[in-house]
């Protein structure tokens, strides 16, 4: 299981952790390996905790070690972006290491995964007419950063005129979503992280006290904000598509092992 991290060991313990324990669950015949990809949010942990998370690399190589045959990688990532892509490229080094390997897909890949993730989102959180729900995706220079502009069309084109899609650190930037928010006219205004956890982005970019929030911002336009800080590994429709794509890999593998395909690494 591969995650971006964090450091925030209250929502840790209800997004990553509980994906994680529902796909063990779900396959207790797999042994479950934790990897992070951010680098710095492993050291922190190191530091402050005296906890070592290894990186993909590493929770590779120590399967290698304790002679695994068949790995499936699933990432929690929300996107195809560039931690996807980096943690592809540290797989397929050891795609000879393995009698099979195979990558699932990150919680936004398909079009089907998009609709889910939409109505659940929407059901989770389900907004007012006289509301409007604002919500915070990490962005990324990437160019899968256009699937959030896309799901900000999807959730209109499903009814839910209220609802708008934006990134911390990308486009449709904040200042974008003011100028729709002001149009729509809401008497209030609901902030969440589109994110698979609520740790730092959500909890300083989002609802921090600092002017540049975006519940300061939005305060500063005559809005009442209320800020709902629970990460999209809280929801169980996500954790269900994120075991969809596990059983979809499982899937794949028994395929093989009964038709005797060569080992590679597949996504």
């Amino acid at each position: 299981m591969v995650s971006f991290g964090t450091s925030y060991e209250e929502t840790r313990k209800k997004t990553i952790d509980r994906i994680e324990a529902e796909i063990q669950a779900q396959y207790p015949q797999y042994a479950l390996y934790r990897a992070w990809t951010s680098g710095m949010i492993r050291r922190k942990i190191e530091q402050r905790d005296g906890i070592h998370i290894p990186d993909v690399t590493e929770a590779l190589e120590q399967m290698r070690k304790d002679k695994v045959r068949t790995v499936i990688v699933q990432p929690t990532h929300v996107i195809n972006g560039i931690e996807n892509e980096q943690m592809e490229k540290e797989v397929r080094a050891f795609a000879d290491c393995f009698d099979q390997i195979v990558t699932g897909k990150p919680l936004l890949t398909s079009q089907e995964d998009n609709d889910t993730v939409v109505e659940c989102v929407a059901r989770e959180l389900h907004p007012s007419p006289d509301e409007a729900l604002l919500l915070m995706g990490h962005g990324t220079e990437h160019y899968s950063n256009s699937v959030y502009a896309a799901l900000d069309y999807q959730f209109k084109d499903r009814g839910y005129e209220n609802i708008f899609m934006g990134t911390v650190e990308a486009y449709p930037a904040f200042d974008s979503l003011i100028r729709r928010v002001r149009a729509y006219g809401p008497k209030r205004v609901i902030l969440a992280p589109f994110m698979i956890v609520a740790g730092d982005h959500a909890s300083n970019d989002l609802s921090g006290d600092g002017e540049d929030s975006w519940k300061s911002r939005l305060e500063s336009e005559g809005f009442p904000v209320t800020c709902v800080l629970k990460g999209l590994g809280e929801y169980e429709g996500i954790r269900q598509l994120f075991l969809s794509h596990v059983a979809s890999s499982v899937a794949q593998l028994n395929k093989e092992q009964e038709s005797g395909k060569p080992h590679n690494v597949r996504q």
